[in-house]
C-alpha cells in the first residue's frame, strides 16, 4: 500500500521536527541543583616537648593566612599520642584570630603522623551548579510547554555563590529552641520609640554648604 504523496511529506516532516524538538524540563522544579562538595587541607607541624618547635606557630599563622579561613571552614587537630596540649592551645589560639573554633578531629583515616608532629586539617566546603548553562533546549521548537533547559541555572547559581557555609544547602540551620521576644520586636521598638523627624530642631543644610560656613552654607563663595 503506497501513501499519497502529500501524506508522506507530511509524515517525513513532523518526523525530523521532532527530532530536532528541544528538551527542556516538563515542571517547575529545576533540574539544576546546588551540589556540595569538600576539600581538606593539611598542615603537619613540629612539636618540641609539649609545644610548637621553633617558627612554626608563625608558619601555621601564614598558612592559614593564605587559605583565608573564615565562616564555614571547619577546623580540627589530629595529635594520637595526646602528648602536646600546650601547641593544642597555640594551634586554638592562631585559628581563633580567624573567628574559628577547633572541632573535634574527624574519623577518616589518613597518612599516619611521624613522631614529634601535631597536624592541622581544615575541610572547606564548596557549593556549585554542574551543567550550567543549559542551552539544549534552544536547538528547536517546543512543542509540549515545557519550561526551559536552563531554567533554576540563574537562581541557584547565585544562591551557591553567596551562602556563606555551603553545608547550610544540606543541613539546613536549626534555629534556637526558644525565642526571645524583646530581640524580635527590638527593631521596631526602636522605631516606634524614635521621636519624628519633623518635630522642630530639624536643620536643613545647602548642597555646597562648609564647615564653618555662615547662613545657608555660602562661606567660602565670596564674589561669586
Amino acid at each position: 500500500m503506497r501513501l499519497p504523496l502529500a501524506l508522506s511529506g507530511s509524515i517525513t516532516l513532523l518526523a525530523l521536527t521532532a527530532g530536532c524538538s528541544g528538551t527542556g524540563q516538563p515542571g517547575l522544579e529545576s533540574a539544576h541543583q546546588p551540589v556540595v562538595s569538600q576539600a581538606d587541607y593539611v598542615l603537619d607541624l613540629a612539636v618540641s616537648g609539649n609545644r610548637l618547635a621553633g617558627d612554626e606557630a608563625q608558619r601555621l599563622a601564614g598558612w592559614a593566612d593564605n587559605l583565608r579561613l573564615g565562616y564555614g571552614d571547619r577546623v580540627t587537630i589530629e595529635d594520637p599520642a595526646g602528648d602536646a596540649p600546650i601547641a593544642y592551645r597555640q594551634i586554638a589560639d592562631i585559628i581563633g584570630r580567624h573567628g574559628l573554633l577547633v572541632g573535634p578531629a574527624g574519623s577518616i583515616a589518613r597518612a599516619p603522623l611521624a613522631p614529634a608532629m601535631i597536624r592541622v586539617v581544615v575541610t572547606r566546603a564548596r557549593a556549585s551548579v554542574p551543567g550550567c548553562p543549559d542551552r539544549t533546549g534552544d536547538v528547536g521548537p517546543d512543542w509540549t510547554g515545557e519550561t526551559s533547559s536552563n531554567h533554576g541555572c540563574a537562581v541557584n547559581r547565585n544562591l551557591a555563590a553567596m551562602v556563606a557555609n555551603p553545608n547550610d544547602l544540606v543541613r539546613g540551620v536549626e534555629g534556637p529552641a526558644s525565642a526571645d521576644p524583646a530581640v524580635a520586636t527590638r527593631a521596631i521598638d526602636t522605631f516606634r520609640k524614635a521621636p519624628p523627624t519633623g518635630h522642630g530642631g530639624t536643620v536643613v543644610h545647602a548642597p555646597n554648604a562648609t564647615q564653618g560656613g555662615g547662613p545657608g552654607g555660602m562661606a567660602g563663595m565670596g564674589g561669586q
